[in-house]
């Protein structure tokens, strides 16, 4: 048990891939989002899928599919506030449906810094690069989430700046944390996919 709940971001719009709802888009002959939650969910205790279309679709995966509460495909953090929301572990850890290469590790190492760093929030990082949407955060953060979304807020960075975050190196797996967001990045990684 890693008394860790995992989180699929697969709540936006897709506007860079034309509309379409990216978590459901075919690498390789399957969804993208099926190659992130086998990865993901040997690493968690259990896994909510974060959408707000194509609900049944993504219920065919066989986790339960939580919606945003806030309207109008406000972002990440109101996946992230929905799914703690009905977590029943202490953590969180978050994934985009859109990066079907993530981390086997992500939650171990994430998780390794988080308690020895005694912080709110880990964050992975490949060389400058933070990668915020792969984060393991603490369950009690929602009071002050769900009033940074009341507020207005959106921006994950700015809700991470008041918090004690730790930043996590993942340097010996950069492209680990690619996400297909056109659908020439698409075709490109189903070339690329072959070799992985």
């Amino acid at each position: 048990m890693t008394g860790v709940s995992g989180i699929v971001l697969a709540g936006g719009q897709g506007r860079r891939m034309g509309g379409v709802d990216k978590g459901l888009q075919a690498l390789r002959g399957r969804p993208m989002i099926a190659a992130v939650l086998e990865r993901l969910a040997p690493q968690v205790d259990e896994v909510l899928i974060n959408a707000n279309q194509n609900l049944e679709a993504y219920a065919r995966f066989g986790y339960r599919v939580v919606t945003d509460e806030v309207g109008g495909f406000a972002g990440p953090l109101a996946g992230l506030a929905s799914g703690m929301k009905l977590a029943s572990r202490a953590l969180v850890v978050t994934v985009p449906c859109d990066s079907p290469f993530l981390p086997t590790d992500l939650v171990a190492r994430l998780h390794a810094e988080l308690d020895a760093k005694r912080a709110d929030l880990a964050v992975a990082k490949t060389g400058a690069q933070a990668h915020p949407v792969f984060a393991l955060a603490r369950r009690r953060l929602l009071a002050n989430l769900e009033s940074f979304l009341a507020a207005g807020g959106r921006k994950i960075d700015a809700w991470y700046a008041p918090l004690d975050v730790v930043e996590v190196p993942f340097d010996d797996q950069p492209d680990a944390f690619s996400n297909i967001n056109t659908r020439d990045e698409l075709a490109t990684f189903e070339k690329l996919s072959e070799k992985r």
